[in-house]
């Protein structure tokens, strides 16, 4: 402690729990400084992945289909997950299956830019999937 003062540093314990305790010898609010600036500089570089959705209907049609996986396509570029849903209304519900085709049909439609991160599945009155952006490796 007396060395530390004699710098007009100040004396930081570094792992207490060791055996002898580790200490150094520092500017302590230089270092809180610096600590500070390196979290804002890697908060600043990370980027925020946000869910899309996209809606599809159990009866759609083949060029509604394509517009809806073309802007799904754009989705994904950009870097965003997106949330592929169907909601079965009254008697649609007695056909599930319609709508696990038109799931797989669109999952094949985006293959070339996604990954399936949640296969399709019936959660109530709608059916869910997820797709995530192919990592460009």
């Amino acid at each position: 402690m007396e060395a530390a003062y004699a710098k007009d540093l100040d004396l930081v314990c570094i792992s207490p729990n060791a055996q002898p305790p580790v200490c150094k010898i520092m500017d302590y609010g230089k270092f809180r400084f610096e600590q500070a600036k390196r979290e804002k500089d890697a908060k600043k570089n990370q980027k925020v992945v946000e869910v899309k959705e996209i809606r599809l209907g159990l009866s759609i049609d083949v060029h509604d289909f394509e517009t809806k996986g073309k802007q799904a396509i754009k989705f994904l570029n950009a870097g965003n997950k997106v949330k592929v849903s169907i909601r079965f209304r009254g008697r649609e519900l007695g056909h599930p299956e319609i709508g696990l085709d038109n799931m797989n049909r669109f999952a094949e439609f985006c293959k070339d830019y996604s990954t399936v991160e949640k296969a399709a599945k019936m959660e109530g009155r709608n059916m869910l999937m997820f797709l995530a952006p192919k990592s460009s490796k």
